[in-house]
């Protein structure tokens, strides 16, 4: 996933994305501790994929002038 692609989203695509990458992140820890988990290079991967989301969503909130 690119920060690119990510960018183009809009913010609730965003939180939707977050939680998606949230289950498969848990769903991937499950596994590990279980050893059912095959490919273990998935988990950092999916870890950095959450930080861009998270980033961009953040980004993207501070950018909006805060209502008062």
């Amino acid at each position: 996933m690119k920060a690119r692609e990510l960018r183009d989203l809009s913010a609730a695509e965003l939180r939707q994305k977050e939680q998606d990458v949230t289950a498969e992140l848990f769903n991937l820890n499950f596994q590990h501790a279980t050893g059912q988990l095959e490919n273990t290079e998935r988990l950092p991967q999916v870890r950095k994929d959450l930080a861009r989301v998270k980033t961009i969503l953040r980004q993207k909130n501070a950018a909006q002038p805060k209502a008062r």
